[in-house]
């Protein structure tokens, strides 16, 4: 079921061991991944596996092997931290040493089979993790941690040594963390906040401390796992826990490479079905960041345009810097749902007030104006000169008193309102430390979101460390920006939980017959002519012009009468790219003497380039319309992605694509279309018809099953030009190039 929570499949029974404190079942680990899998036509899987990951985060027994109690050891200071968390969540604590017989006062074990009870938890302090995986095994022993470095991350050694981990692990029905990953996730978390919590993922450990710091500021953090190099457990799968986990309100992630992209988007589809929020920082924006994300954790970042896509069709809110991280976590993870997505803006000065709202305008956010009944209202407690049409101006002096709370309680309860924005630039005693105590008030009376924004650069005020951070309803900003980012993310998650739809439930899990017809034309390591690849559009329903395949001039005339005059004549042939620019291409033809010439000159072109050909093609002159390029490509975490684009001579002046990673379904594909810079064309400028989009997003979503059903046999496929011609006309693949594996 893709609604079940944690895995259910119960592991091979082995003889259990009584032990002197009680016998326990041992606690499936392996989700539904271990069940006959429901996959899609492509063989991958529908649904996410879902490591229950209770017993590593709560363990009622911890083994600490290598442990350590010798002054300056490094293994001594892990040891104690390890033995101090396991106190701390209520776990028995067995050191394993092969020489020493006790540590820190604790009796110490010569190996992890001597152990006198079954084993949830093995911390793994040595050099080489990979021989220990048998014994950890043979013991029943449930989850493992591996901290050495010099794996994937240091280069082709490291790499192949990571390779033999994985193997040990995946035959050993243990889940390991690491390796070259850290102690993060047996931090301290503080246990007086409440309210929902952010939990933390990170592939790097340091790139979470500031998040980990919220704490400080009030925020609530239930977990944090560091996933190191995902030889084995890797952020899909604690994507995947964390989403039902009642205690979590949001998910943030920073993220350095993508290790299986169903398994990512699988996950954050299971996040969605949820609506809990996943904010992700992902290097590798640039080629310089992806390759030091590669240099660091030992896995390629793909394409970037394929992470964004990726991640907005699922839901997942891209940020860029960590304190962007923590300020749009922080908001979703303790905002209600809106009642309205607008936002007023409330302030002390006009000026400030301008300012936040331009910078809010242009990120999409929308101030509506209030009502002329709301403004009169207003000034009752502002003065007449000033502007309370959003934003709101109340001129510094009603903050002072007992207008205040009236002005914001006023304008929290327009029902055009759905988030309240109060900007305040720097402190102004003792009217800041009014105005914030009454937007805390006005805050816990509300179930619309109050943010406030601290410009102030030293943040040891009162009003700012006592008031409005000892507050867990106002969500408090030190920048407009990182405010601004935050409420938009909050917006924008909501309005896509409430419609999403997993696309998923719908993906095709049977071979279409077009698919038999298309392996029947597929030429293993070769591309396809563009005879061959038209015929490869025409099994799956896309549309090409009227055409013939022809190799003499006496039949090309025959051909062109047949097809209709005027005509368009190309060389075909399988190493043809680029045929305009070799003068492979002759158009509106409209004579038998056109065509005989036109016959003779290609194929002699031909000849003196060294191209073989399978013929000429004399094809139907398609009229006017739009020009646009669809295409499959390969993503190495992915796997076949759907390219749109505009067209033609455009595709590479303009880059103007968006790309999507199937499954998805109509509404994706508008959207993608909508995510062009030159979208306006398609609905018509300059007094030209708008195009036929209907007929457009269904070639896509008939491309996306051609990646699909053949992306283990069609390697890249590029459709350029696809016409679309006047609405209700439909859409024609003048050009295709397929290239087979």
């Amino acid at each position: 079921m893709l609604g079940s929570t944690h895995g259910t499949l119960t592991t091979t029974s082995r003889t259990a061991r009584v032990v002197a404190c009680g016998e326990r079942p041992r606690p499936a680990v392996h989700g539904l991944a271990d069940a006959a899998q429901d996959v899609d036509v492509s063989g991958r899987p529908l649904q996410s596996a879902v490591p229950d990951l209770d017993r590593f985060f709560r363990p009622e027994t911890v083994a600490v092997i290598g442990a350590s109690d010798a002054e300056g050891r490094p293994n001594t200071g892990i040891t104690r931290q390890l033995i101090a968390w396991s106190e701390r969540v209520g776990a028995r604590v067995h050191p394993v040493h092969p020489t020493r017989k006790s540590v820190f006062g604790l009796t110490c074990h010569p190996s992890i089979g001597a152990v006198p009870e079954q084993i949830d938890l093995a911390v793994l302090l040595v050099g080489d993790p990979t021989p220990l995986i048998g014994e950890l095994s043979a013991a029943e022993v449930t989850f493992a941690v591996a901290f050495a470095s010099g794996f994937a991350e240091t280069g082709p050694e490291g790499a192949a040594a990571q390779a033999r981990l994985t193997a040990a692990v995946r035959a050993s029905g243990i889940r390991l963390l690491g390796p070259n990953t850290n102690l993060n996730a047996f931090e301290r978390f503080r246990t007086d906040l409440d309210g929902p919590a952010i939990a933390l993922i990170t592939q790097s450990g340091h790139q979470g401390r500031p998040v980990f710091a919220l704490q400080e500021l009030g925020i609530r953090l239930s977990h944090w796992a560091p996933t190191g190099n995902e030889a084995d457990l890797e952020c899909a799968d604690f994507i995947s826990y964390f989403a039902t986990r009642p205690e979590v309100g949001a998910i943030a992630a920073y993220v350095e490479g993508i290790k299986d992209g169903r398994a990512f988007l699988l996950a954050a589809d299971r996040a969605a079905r949820h609506r809990v929020p996943v904010v992700a920082v992902k290097v590798g924006r640039t080629e310089t960041g992806a390759r030091t994300a590669a240099s660091h954790t030992g896995k390629l970042t793909g394409a970037d345009e394929v992470v964004d896509a990726a991640m907005r069709q699922f839901g997942v809110i891209r940020v860029d810097g960590l304190d962007e991280l923590q300020d749009t976590s922080a908001l979703l993870a303790r905002a209600r749902p809106p009642r309205s997505t607008g936002v007023a803006v409330y302030s002390i000065s006009g000026g400030t007030g301008a300012h936040f709202a331009d910078l809010a305008t242009a990120a999409g956010l929308e101030l509506p104006t209030l009502s002329a009944g709301k403004q009169r209202e207003l000034h009752e407690w502002i003065p007449e000169y000033l502007s309370v049409a959003n934003p709101i101006d109340n001129g510094g002096h009603p903050v002072g008193d007992w207008r205040g709370r009236r002005i914001i309680d006023a304008i929290l309860a327009d029902p055009s309102v759905g988030v309240l924005v109060c900007p305040i630039t720097g402190p102004f005693p003792p009217m800041s430390d009014r105005l914030a105590r009454d937007l805390v008030a006005a805050a816990e009376e509300t179930d619309k979101p109050v943010c406030v924004v601290w410009g102030s650069p030293v943040g040891t005020e009162d009003a700012y460390r006592t008031t409005l951070l000892g507050s867990s309803r106002v969500a408090t900003f030190r920048t407009f920006s990182n405010c601004v980012t935050a409420v938009r993310a909050y917006l924008d998650h909501h309005r896509f939980a409430a419609d999403y739809r997993s696309p998923f439930d719908d993906a095709p899990r049977t071979l279409s017959p077009s698919a038999r017809k298309a392996q029947a034309l597929m030429r293993p390591g070769e591309q396809l002519s563009e005879h061959a690849a038209k015929q490869l559009l025409r099994a799956y329903g896309i549309r090409v012009p009227r055409e013939q395949l022809v190799t003499s001039a006496a039949a090309a005339v025959r051909a062109a009468a047949q097809v209709g005059y005027p005509v368009v004549m190309k060389a075909s042939g399988p190493q043809l790219t680029h045929k305009t620019e070799l003068g492979l291409v002759k158009i509106g033809l409209t004579s038998a003497s056109q065509v005989r010439d036109a016959y003779r000159e290609l194929t002699d072109i031909a000849r003196y380039e060294g191209l073989p050909l399978d013929g000429i093609l004399v094809c139907q002159l398609v009229g006017r319309g739009v020009e646009m390029i669809l295409g499959i490509t390969p993503d190495s975490s992915f796997g076949p992605t759907v390219t749109a684009g505009l067209g033609g001579v455009l595709v590479e002046a303009l880059h103007d694509t968006a790309v999507r990673v199937p499954p998805f379904g109509e509404g994706d594909a508008r959207a993608m279309l909508g995510e062009l810079r030159g979208h306006a064309l398609l609905s018509g400028v300059r007094g030209a018809p708008p195009a036929d989009v209907d007929a457009l997003v269904e070639t896509v979503l008939r491309v996306q099953r051609m990646a699909l059903e053949l992306g283990d046999t069609l390697a890249e496929l590029e459709i350029n030009p696809l016409l679309v011609l006047e609405r209700g006309q439909g859409a024609v693949a003048l050009d295709a190039l397929a290239f087979c594996r």
